[in-house]
């Protein structure tokens, strides 16, 4: 087993709504176990900002997948929530976004950089949509080597609202 960070974030639709069921279709069996979830967050778009706020949240999950398997779920769980890759612009709206921020296993945090996944998340440390829910879970989760709330400290946080619960 081991345990990985994922972001989620959408802006079109209901995301609230899109969100948690992403979260209960990437965890509906032993293969992914929840162990933590954010709150919702509302959040300025990122690289592309002619477009409506998103949702953003983070899970912390216990899995038997390999890290490719895992992205092979989380895109799929997309594509069955309504997203078309292929049709979008790149940071674009979406209805569903599913990153793997981390994976670690017993012999401490996987490497990987091939076409297809890198991880860590290369950006992650610079996006405070990923940081702040991730650091309401996680605190002491280290990227880079620095705990989340460090990094978080280091960031512009303005304009992102933890939203209550439905």
């Amino acid at each position: 087993m081991a345990e990985a960070v994922l972001s989620l974030g959408g802006n079109l639709g209901e995301p609230r709504a899109t969100l948690a069921r992403a979260v209960e279709v990437l965890c509906a069996d032993a293969a992914v176990r929840l162990l933590a979830r954010s709150s919702d967050y509302r959040t300025p778009p990122w690289g592309d900002t002619d477009q409506p706020a998103f949702v953003n949240l983070c899970i912390l999950v216990d899995t038997s997948l390999s890290p490719h398997d895992l992205l092979a779920r989380a895109r799929s769980v997309e594509t069955a929530l309504g997203r078309d890759r292929v049709r979008e612009r790149r940071w674009g709206p979406r209805t569903a976004d599913i990153d793997i921020v981390s994976y670690g296993d017993a012999a401490g945090d996987v490497i990987i950089e091939d076409p297809d996944l890198v991880l860590p998340h290369p950006r992650a440390a610079e996006r405070a949509f990923v940081l702040v829910p991730l650091a309401e879970i996680a605190p002491d989760h280290r990227l880079g080597g620095i705990a989340v709330r460090d990094l978080v400290a280091r960031l512009d946080t303005s304009g992102i609202t933890r939203l209550t619960s439905k």
